[in-house]
């Protein structure tokens, strides 16, 4: 079975869940930024971070547990339209800084869960009635309610593309909740959202 691998750039943004946004609201106001930012803040979920559906992701072996980031992504079509949305694992090694997180902590190979399987965009009609549902070695850890994102998935879109194009085949994640949980090597991780294939992969430890 061939399972959805990006076509462009993946994006990640940060910040775009009201809790995340409430919670961190008192380290906004201090230096370097002294304000909560005007616009999207997006990194790049660079290529080799790209794990496909079923595969096995390796931790270093300094790295006692990875976060787990659920989110959805809009894969981008012609015209700057969405054409389709897939689920994503977002897993980073846990840190402080939100605002600028290094690429090493980001952007480790395998990094980022994709999905098998996209879902048209026209079999969405609100991404705001998203549910997903995250759980490892079976039990259920966090549930994600899309309609609590600060910048609904038009608006992301239409403020991301004020500033630059994305392109058929790019990939924009709508974001990642509060509540993140944790996960080590040796455990599976199944991400599922009603209507959408069901993204799961396996933490290893990395081979010496």
């Amino acid at each position: 079975m061939t399972h959805f691998i990006p076509a462009g750039t993946v994006y990640g943004t940060l910040l775009n869940f009201r809790a995340e946004l409430k919670a961190l609201a008192p380290q906004m106001t201090q230096p370097p930024y002294k304000a909560p930012p005007n616009a999207p803040v997006l990194y790049v979920k660079t290529a080799n971070t790209w794990s496909a559906h079923d595969s096995e992701i390796a931790v270093p072996a300094n790295v006692p547990e990875v976060e787990i980031g659920a989110s959805v992504g809009m894969v981008v079509g012609e015209g700057g339209k969405v054409a389709s949305y897939v689920l994503m694992n977002d897993l980073s090694v846990p840190h402080s800084s939100f605002f600028r997180p290094p690429v090493k902590f980001k952007c480790l190979d395998g990094f980022l869960g994709i999905g098998p399987a996209v879902r048209d965009a026209a079999d969405v009609p609100d991404p705001a009635a998203i549910r997903v549902e995250v759980r490892v070695d079976g039990e259920l850890r966090q549930s994600i309610d899309f309609s609590q994102l600060q910048r609904p998935a038009a608006r992301l879109l239409a403020d991301v593309t004020e500033f630059m194009t994305l392109a058929p085949g790019d990939v924009l994640m709508l974001g990642c909740d509060l509540g993140r949980p944790l996960g080590r090597a040796g455990q599976r991780i199944e991400i599922s959202a009603p209507g959408f294939a069901t993204l799961a992969n396996t933490l290893v430890k990395e081979a010496a």
